[in-house]
């Protein structure tokens, strides 16, 4: 569930055929990137990621300017890409389109080349609007290119929505302080840059940003513009971003000194969460005590309709929701002996916001009783609380609540900041939540994919490791052991080329498969022979669907060319999702126990070989190597047949133990499996297993790098 570019390019294009994208005299053509990114919580994390890397190419390859850029550059350009990004996620929803390009501008004196990035002539709302640094509602039309970066090297940041008709914070409601909808972020982003501007045009929304590497820098702008507005030569920061504040010292100097870089940082450590408590716990690390003395997070299980506040009564005391009711996730104060006692104060009467669709700060009661005494950043027995919705893509996730001891409300410049924080808070609950879903999934599907319980083979003992590498996926690897009546019984141990849910289709259709033959009274080459054919048409049908909605899509659009129906498709030719060929490695065995010993016959199809121990300690192959099944159709597959006598056993293993690898060296290199088994001579079932297993973990520094499964047969 990872957001990552879809796209990036360090070359030039025609400036014709990107919008948002003009060649500027002076640029370097080679200094350019471009990414798609996911309309998702991880695209701002993402974002970031790219224009360091492409900042740190354009350095190496020594491109004019590139390796000069200041760290004050390249700290405001995180900003930047961080603001503009989640504005986009936010407010449209789509697709980003990100760019960034390093422009060297004409000399002094001269006009610097073409007109501002994406720059429109409308005005007003359908126009493009921008401002020389900060945004001036009078301004429209082109940003005012600052003199700041003549002669001068100049990052240009561009940021692009397709469609961008969501209704902000769930529409039509009247946003308080005064802020403009499209977010504190833009106020950051025209702080920061010499000039900026937005762009529309069928489809797409452009904003665009130029940060000079040298010139008028952040603070000189902070404080020309204060003066326009009339709020005095030594306003910070803050005060230009919400022109009355109310505060004391310690907002005045945080502020200073780290609101614009805040919120970026936030991000990139919200982004990293997968866990939704855990997105709550660093909630409150992050607000107490830089912006509040206390706060408290409550989540919601929208699947389950909860999180309706209300002014009545709720579940318990006197609280105000209704349903089940939102879980307190994580209380948090700057005392740490207060937290319980607050704690069970919300729990007994939680904060009732009016409206659950608006995720501006709505005044709460202060929960006096349990802060009624002096403490660390307590100046009295009252304060401030404020409570902020926690919404994302539409639905209500939670409410967060801030509280401040000793004042009677908060400055607007942090209730601004908290509310922008919010949204990020919002954004990463909804993608903690998405990931435990198809965690959820991922593991129901793995279970339904492998056998229940081992059967138990009389005069056979048996051992199974099995380790898929990924965690939160379908693991490629699968194997099985299970009766097939008339006195027989089968095993396999199979590899699927790739992991995750083309590997689970395949894994779907050859294990029930593997069962019917068997328990039909199939011989284990003809099971193959079957198994094969099976993949290979499915794998034809597969691309015979994927060839008739192409077709369709086509008709649909008036020919090849032209526009397709995104409906039409279906998702079954998107990128990614397209038929994939379907390789299986296979060890198919049956074990028929006799008197005094257990008659193997198995076959191996492009799977490694299996080993046996004999009880003196030889090691023996017990296969012949033959074709991977799905690959060759009409292909014939042998079997080959011996005895387990008391005390051999039959090694069975994936390629994640004979292709473990250290370096350049992998664990089966000079016959480094049968070693081991060598070495195990004398060992039960399941210490072979355990030994072989801790062999391949030790063989390398790191952590293997693909499933591991290995099944131990031994004759009693």
């Amino acid at each position: 569930m990872a957001v990552i570019p879809t796209q990036r390019e360090t070359v030039s294009r025609a400036p014709s055929h990107e919008p948002g994208m003009p060649t500027r005299r002076g640029a370097d053509r080679r200094a350019v990137a471009h990414a798609t990114l996911g309309g998702g919580p991880l695209a701002p994390g993402a974002a970031r990621g790219l224009v360091r890397a492409a900042l740190a190419e354009w350095a190496r390859l020594g491109l004019p300017g590139a390796e000069s850029l200041p760290q004050r550059l390249i700290d405001d350009a995180m900003v930047v890409v961080s603001e503009l990004v989640t504005n986009a996620v936010v407010h449209a929803g789509t697709d980003v389109e990100l760019a960034c390009r390093l422009e060297t501008s004409g000399e002094p004196g001269e006009p610097g080349g073409s007109r501002e990035p994406g720059a429109s002539g409308g005005s007003g709302a359908s126009g493009a609007s921008g401002g020389s640094r900060v945004p001036d509602a009078g301004l429209t039309g082109e940003g005012a290119g600052g003199e700041g970066g003549a002669g001068g090297v100049v990052l240009v940041v561009e940021v692009s929505d397709h469609h961008p008709s969501r209704a902000p914070r769930d529409g039509g409601i009247e946003l308080p302080y005064d802020i403009p909808e499209y977010g504190r972020g833009l106020r950051l982003v025209a702080v920061l840059s010499e000039a900026w501007g937005v762009t529309y045009r069928t489809g797409l929304k452009t904003v665009w940003a130029r940060l000079p590497a040298e010139g008028t820098t952040a603070d000189d702008a902070i404080e020309a513009y204060a003066g326009s507005q009339d709020l005095g030569r030594g306003a910070g920061s803050g005060e230009v971003l919400a022109p009355e504040p109310q505060r004391g010292p310690y907002d005045e100097k945080w502020l200073n000194h780290g609101a614009l870089s805040f919120l970026a940082e936030a991000s990139d450590l919200l982004a990293g969460q997968l866990d939704e408590d855990h997105v709550a716990a660093l909630t409150g690390q992050l607000l107490v005590p830089r912006l509040a003395d206390w706060c408290a997070v409550w989540l919601e299980d929208e699947s389950m309709g909860r999180g309706s506040w209300s002014d009545g009564g709720g579940g318990g005391g006197s609280g105000g929701y209704t349903g089940s009711g939102p879980r307190l996730a994580r209380v948090w104060h700057g005392s740490e002996d207060r937290i319980e006692e607050l704690r069970l104060a919300l729990e007994k009467d939680p904060p009732r916001p009016p409206d659950t669709s608006r995720t501006g700060p709505v005044p709460v009661p202060w929960p006096g009783d349990a802060l009624d005494g002096p403490g660390p950043g307590d100046t009295g027995a009252t304060g401030a609380a404020l409570a902020y919705r926690l919404v994302a893509g539409g639905r209500p996730l939670g409410t967060l609540v801030i509280g401040r001891a000793g004042v009677s409300c908060f400055p607007d410049e942090v209730t601004g900041l908290v509310e922008d924080l919010s949204r990020r808070v919002a954004l990463a609950v909804g993608a903690a939540r998405q990931y435990a879903r198809q965690a959820t999934i991922s593991r129901i599907l793995q279970r339904g994919l492998l056998p229940g319980a081992v059967a138990e083979i009389p005069g056979v003992s048996s051992a199974l490791v099995y380790e898929p590498c990924d965690k939160g996926g379908p693991s490629g690897d699968f194997y099985d052991l299970f009766p097939a009546g008339a006195g027989r019984w089968c095993f396999a141990v199979g590899d699927v080329q790739g992991k995750g849910p083309e590997a689970a289709v395949v894994i779907g259709l050859a294990r029930p498969w593997l069962r019917l033959l068997a328990r039909e009274g199939y011989q284990v080459a003809d099971v193959l022979d079957r198994l094969n054919q099976l993949l290979l048409d499915d794998a034809t049908e597969t691309a015979d669907a994927a060839a008739r909605a192409l077709v369709a899509a086509d008709g649909r659009s008036g020919g090849p060319g032209g526009p397709a129906d995104p409906g039409v498709l279906g998702g079954a030719v998107r990128q990614g999702e397209g038929p994939q060929t379907r390789f299986l490695s296979l060890l198919y065995g049956e074990l028929v126990p006799f008197d005094g010993g257990v008659r193997c016959t198995l076959a191996s199809a492009g799977h490694p070989l299996p080993l046996v121990l004999r009880a003196g300690g030889e090691v023996l192959t017990a296969a012949e190597p033959q074709t991977l099944l799905g690959v060759v159709e009409d292909e014939t597959y042998t079997s080959g047949s011996f005895e387990l006598w008391p005390g051999d056993s039959l090694l069975c293993v994936t390629d994640g133990v004979t292709e473990r690898r250290c370096g350049p060296r992998q664990f089966d290199d000079g016959d480094g499996l049968a070693n081991a088994l060598a070495g195990c001579a004398g060992l039960d079932a399941q210490l072979i297993a355990e030994r072989i297993r801790r062999l391949v973990h030790e063989f390398g520094e790191k952590p293997p790098e693909d499933d591991l499964a290995l099944l131990v047969l031994q004759t009693d």
